[in-house]
């Protein structure tokens, strides 16, 4: 994963070959600002919304571990619960929370606090490999997971209960993400190729399915600046830019990869600014073209 810094334009990168990266953003490009070693692959990572310097990641040891960035030789802390590989982390956003939820392959997923102390809470019902755990920016308490087993599902930390369980895809999902400005709006990327925009109070079928990907989407974000629009990065080698409320979604494809694209990201500071990370081992950002300033509200 890949993912931009709040509130500073740095950009941290994590890997699966068991190295974490900061990189800072210059004017020349950009520059290594710190590395860790970790014993196992890495597989997500996630800033703390408190603490600029914090982030926590995940490893295929089953663990969870807290970095700082001024620390230059061991994590903070370190929790291992999970049985199996750590595939997903996210830290919550919404006012007044610091809560940390983690997606594992052993089927469950785990609530913390930032102290990694024993976990507050285990949540089952995935019959899968959990893919993606991303916390809604509207809900206190609120998150969306993404399964191997094809289902999107909502959980209600305070009831410790899944609220709502979506068969979104027939295949793996490997990626799901809030919509920003919509507490009812989640997107789900799969396997079979396929962005699914679902509405959580109608599910009986997605609001678009977004069509164009020919190998499987490992992440999508939404835009922090636009209601509709999304970001997609798949095994295609491809980047696509979306706005799903019109007849021709697709809005642009950047291939500027030679690789799997496997990381991408908004930066919440600059509008419309992109980072995304290869197995062609770069990582690159920019404004796509349909996005720069009056490109998107002037197409058809």
């Amino acid at each position: 994963r890949v993912s931009f810094l709040i509130p500073i334009h740095s950009v941290c990168v994590c890997t699966g070959c068991s190295t974490l990266l900061v990189l800072d953003q210059t004017e020349t490009g950009l520059t290594l600002v710190r590395s860790w070693e970790w014993g196992d692959g890495l597989f997500d990572v996630a800033w703390s919304e408190a603490n600029e310097h914090v982030l926590v990641a995940g490893g295929g040891d089953g663990s969870l571990q807290l970095w700082d960035t001024a620390n230059h030789s061991a994590p903070l802390r370190v929790a291992k619960e999970h049985t199996q590989e750590v595939y997903a982390v996210d830290w919550s956003q919404t006012r007044g929370e610091s809560l940390i939820v983690s997606g594992s392959w052993d089927q469950t997923v785990k609530v913390w606090d930032p102290a990694l102390s024993p976990s507050l809470t285990t949540l089952r019902g995935h019959e899968g490999v959990i893919y993606s755990t991303i916390w809604s920016p509207h809900i206190p308490g609120c998150f969306a997971s993404a399964s191997g087993d094809g289902t999107l599902r909502i959980w209600d930390v305070k009831g410790a209960a899944c609220r709502l369980a979506i068969p979104a895809h027939k295949a793996e999902i490997l990626s799901c993400d809030w919509c920003k400005y919509d507490q009812n709006v989640v997107a789900t990327g799969s396997v079979d190729c396929t962005v699914c925009v679902w509405d959580l109070r109608n599910i009986r079928q997605p609001v678009n399915q977004l069509l164009g990907h020919t190998y499987a989407i490992r992440r999508l974000k939404f835009s922090p600046f636009d209601t509709t629009v999304l970001a997609s990065c798949s095994y295609d080698f491809t980047v696509r830019f979306w706005d799903y409320s019109r007849q021709q979604p697709l809005l642009d494809t950047v291939e500027h990869h030679s690789e799997f694209v496997c990381g991408l990201d908004f930066n919440l500071h600059i509008p419309n600014q992109v980072v995304d990370c290869s197995w062609d081992e770069t990582v690159k950002v920019y404004t796509p073209a349909c996005l720069s300033v009056g490109a998107h509200s002037a197409a058809p």
